[in-house]
C-alpha cells in the first residue's frame, strides 16, 4: 500500500457498500499532464477559432470593398465611354460647322475627301482618299478635344454672326424624310454589282413623299435622263450647287427662287432606281463632296 499515492472511495447512495480506487503517483503525473495538453489544446483551438472568425470578417470586408470599388470603376468606364463618344458627336458637329464657314482648325477640322456620284466623273470630279482614322480616348484627350471645340466655337459663332446670308445658302437639311439607304463612297452597283463610287446620298421613302430645297437658291435646271431620271439642279451660290434626282414629278420651274424647306417636287423611281428615294448630291465649285457633312439635323 506505500507505493498508493491517491485513493478515490465510491459510496453508493443506497449505502450497501463502497469502492476505493488507488491511483499511483506516475497515473496521477500522467492525468495530470494530459489534462494540461488538453487544455493546451483547447486554448490553441479556440485562439484559431477566433483568428479565422476575424479573418473570414475581414475578408467580407475587403470583398465587399473591392466589390463597390469594381462597381465605381466600371461606372467611371462607362461615364467616360459617354463622355468621349458626346466629345465625339460634338466634334463632328464643329466639323460641319467648319466646313459650312469655310474654314479650318488643325486640332478639330479633319480632311472630309471629295468625289462624286454612282456614274462616270464629270469635270474635275475626283475619287476621296480613305477617311481619317478615329482617335482613341483618354481623359488628357477628352480634355483637350472639349478646349479645341470650345475654341473653335467661339470663333464660329463670332464669324456667323456676320454671315447669315451665306448659312440660307448652304444646304443643312436631309431632303426628304425617309431612311439612308447608301452613302457617300464605295459601294457595290446595285445592279451589276460591280464596286463603284457612289457621288452623294440615296434617301429611301415612300412614293410621292415631298422634296425639298436645302438651302436658299434658284432653280438651274430641270432634267430628265436614264440614270438620275427626273432631277432638279439648285444654285444656292458661293459655287455650291445641288441635285435631286429619281423624282417623281417637279413643283418648280427654272429660275425660280427657293427658300430651304420649300418643296420642290415628289419622291419617286425615275431612271436608275430599284425603288422610290432621292439622289441627293451636293457640288462646290463642280467637285462633288460629301453631303453628310453639311446636314446638321440628325
Amino acid at each position: 500500500m506505500g507505493k498508493k499515492h491517491l485513493s478515490l472511495i465510491i459510496v453508493p447512495h443506497n449505502k450497501a457498500g463502497y469502492r476505493t480506487l488507488s491511483f499511483s503517483k506516475k497515473v496521477i503525473q500522467i492525468v495530470k499532464w494530459s489534462a494540461v495538453g488538453l487544455l493546451v489544446l483547447i486554448l490553441g483551438l479556440s485562439v484559431d477559432y477566433v483568428r479565422i472568425r476575424v479573418n473570414r470578417s475581414n475578408y467580407k470586408a475587403l470583398a465587399a470593398e473591392n466589390n463597390k470599388q469594381k462597381e465605381t470603376i466600371a461606372r467611371y468606364e462607362s461615364t467616360m465611354g459617354f463622355l468621349q463618344k458626346q466629345i465625339e458627336v460634338f466634334e463632328d458637329y464643329v466639323k460641319k460647322l467648319n466646313l459650312l464657314a469655310g474654314i479650318k482648325s488643325p486640332d478639330v477640322l479633319k480632311e472630309v475627301g471629295v468625289g462624286g456620284g454612282g456614274y462616270t466623273p464629270t469635270g474635275n470630279q475626283a475619287l476621296p482618299g480613305a477617311p481619317p482614322a478615329g482617335i482613341p480616348g483618354n481623359i488628357k484627350t477628352l480634355e483637350r478635344k472639349a478646349g479645341d471645340i470650345q475654341r473653335n466655337l467661339n470663333t464660329l459663332i463670332t464669324l456667323f454672326q456676320n454671315q447669315e446670308s451665306r448659312l440660307a445658302s448652304t444646304p443643312t437639311i436631309y431632303p426628304t424624310v425617309g431612311l439612308l439607304t447608301s452613302s457617300f463612297g464605295w459601294r457595290p452597283d446595285p445592279f451589276t454589282r460591280k464596286q463603284t463610287f457612289h457621288y452623294g446620298l440615296d434617301i429611301a421613302a415612300a412614293f410621292g413623299n415631298p422634296v425639298v430645297a436645302t438651302a436658299d437658291g434658284f432653280i438651274l435646271a430641270i432634267n430628265q435622263d436614264k440614270f438620275l431620271g427626273r432631277s432638279v439642279q439648285i444654285g444656292h451660290g458661293l459655287g455650291i450647287i445641288t441635285i435631286y434626282g429619281h423624282m417623281n414629278k417637279f413643283s418648280c420651274r427654272v429660275g425660280q427662287k427657293v427658300r430651304r424647306g420649300d418643296i420642290i417636287g415628289e419622291v419617286g423611281n425615275s431612271g436608275k432606281a430599284l425603288g422610290p428615294h432621292v439622289h441627293y448630291e451636293v457640288r462646290v465649285n463642280g467637285t462633288s463632296v460629301n453631303p453628310y457633312y453639311y446636314i446638321l439635323e440628325e
